[in-house]
């Protein structure tokens, strides 16, 4: 069957759809069978050939040229609803960010995102709401996360967030991933946009789990073609160890590649010497440090 990723919303999840029968290109409009409605999506990838058991929906039609002057018009009135939103949650002074508002495509209901601190009483503020828009109003809490995924911007490797281009889900992130990567435990270079711990800080969890598993840790006592030595620090990428040489005389330290040396260890056992990159340090030792956990996602 043929597949196509979807997307409602620039920043949304993608959805998959079958696209039997329709030539789609990246950036296309087509018509899909939402919820409660019809809805209007956008190609986020060209279409690919899957044989899968999956239950999946198909496109309905390529969205005429009236559905996306509707589409537009739609975008028009979010951005008036937002900021009279914000003049009523002003009024009523009530602590809460709005972060984004999302009409239905048949216009039937309008949904707010905001984030707040903690539990918000909107109760009064739907009815103003209501009364405004005379239409079905939803308020919706989101977390620092969701936000920076709705508001989009640019991380520090230069590229645009992952969370608004391709992350369909957030997975846990933790502290234990940074050191496995030994990673300077520095706020300002592993929290992203949202102020949590980089989403890509999972990516590569697995190639740091095998390798960890492979090689041995800082602390542990290897064979080398020069002699035994203690191994100082690890290059998880690289697979390189710098090994250092104590005699009599002189300390010397020098660098292996885990390849040339492994054959010479398959024997050795590995020893957690906790004061490795992998260490079992406990996770929670910098809570106060500007790092957050992911219990709000």
């Amino acid at each position: 069957m043929k597949i196509v990723n979807l997307r409602t919303r620039d920043a949304g999840v993608t959805l998959r759809y079958r696209c039997d029968g329709l030539s789609l290109a990246i950036g296309d409009a087509v018509m899909i069978d939402a919820e409660t409605c019809e809805e209007i999506a956008f190609v986020a990838q060209e279409p690919y050939v899957e044989e899968t058991d999956e239950e999946i929906p198909f496109v309905k039609r390529m969205a005429s040229d009236k559905e996306l002057e509707k589409y537009y018009d739609i975008c028009a009135k979010e951005k008036d609803a937002f900021f009279k939103c914000k003049e009523l949650i002003a009024a009523r002074g009530i602590e809460m960010n709005l972060v984004d508002c999302e009409y239905s495509f048949d216009g039937k209901k309008l949904t707010f995102y905001f984030t707040a601190d903690g539990r918000v009483d909107f109760r009064e503020l739907v009815k103003d709401l209501a009364y405004t828009f005379r239409t079905r109003i939803e308020l919706r809490q989101i977390g620092s996360r969701d936000q920076a995924k709705l508001v989009g911007g640019i991380g520090m490797c230069g590229r645009e967030l992952c969370c608004c281009s391709f992350l369909n889900h957030f997975a846990p992130v933790n502290l234990k991933l940074a050191r496995a990567q030994g990673l300077s435990l520095n706020p300002g270079k592993l929290n992203g946009a949202c102020g949590r711990l980089m989403c890509c800080l999972q990516f590569e969890k697995e190639a740091y789990e095998d390798a960890h598993r492979r090689l041995p840790d800082v602390g542990a006592r290897v064979r080398t073609p020069v002699g035994v030595g203690v191994v100082t620090d690890v290059n998880y990428i690289e697979e390189t160890l710098s090994i250092k040489f104590v005699t009599e005389s002189d300390t010397e330290l020098e660098k292996f590649s885990w390849s040339d040396i492994e054959d010479l260890n398959h024997d050795m056992v590995k020893r957690n010497s906790g004061n490795g990159k992998g260490g079992n340090k406990n996770d929670d030792s910098l809570a106060d440090s500007g790092f957050e956990d992911d219990e709000e996602d």
